[in-house]
């Protein structure tokens, strides 16, 4: 049995390198290559790498490194959202207090929240927090609702 930064070195490679769109799957590449893992291990160890599962514009679902979370990343297979990938993944914006939380469909708030991130992190947005259908916007300090919205409206289908 290999040790565990060789299987972490592995998988890394793996998910860079090829499509994988499954737990499964990624396990039968790694005991190709001599790791014998539980799936419990493996999801700690995606979970340690920071690795996510982000659509990947074809319909499915793929893993992705963090430093290719952003849809701009993966460039083989992944191409950057257009306004399409967004308002197909938009549901909602709604506020609480300062704070802007936005509702996707599953698995579209890691990529929107990426591009909300690239295109609007230097202006009014210091950053965002996604899950799988939501993303929390965390603006600037003392910022008005309509300027925030303003601003997300240079990524989401918002009217202002």
């Amino acid at each position: 049995m290999k040790n565990k930064s060789n299987r972490l070195k592995s998988i890394r490679k793996i998910v860079h390198e090829s499509k994988i769109g499954s737990q499964e799957e990624l396990l039968q590449y790694l005991s190709q290559e001599g790791f014998a893992l539980t799936q419990a291990t493996l999801s700690r160890d995606l979970k340690q790498l920071k690795i996510a599962k982000m659509p990947d514009y074809e319909g499915g679902y793929i893993y992705v490194l963090p430093e290719e979370n952003s849809p701009l990343g993966k460039t083989a297979r992944m191409k950057a959202p257009d306004s399409h990938f967004v308002s197909a993944g938009y549901l909602s914006l709604d506020f609480c207090g300062q704070f802007a939380v936005v509702k996707t469909k599953p698995a579209y708030a890691g990529g929107i929240a990426a591009e909300i991130d690239r295109r609007c992190s230097t202006k009014n947005i210091l950053g965002t927090i996604a899950g799988d259908d939501t993303i929390l916007v965390i603006p600037k300090d003392g910022l008005e609702r309509r300027k925030i919205m303003k601003t997300l409206a240079e990524v989401l289908p918002i009217n202002i």
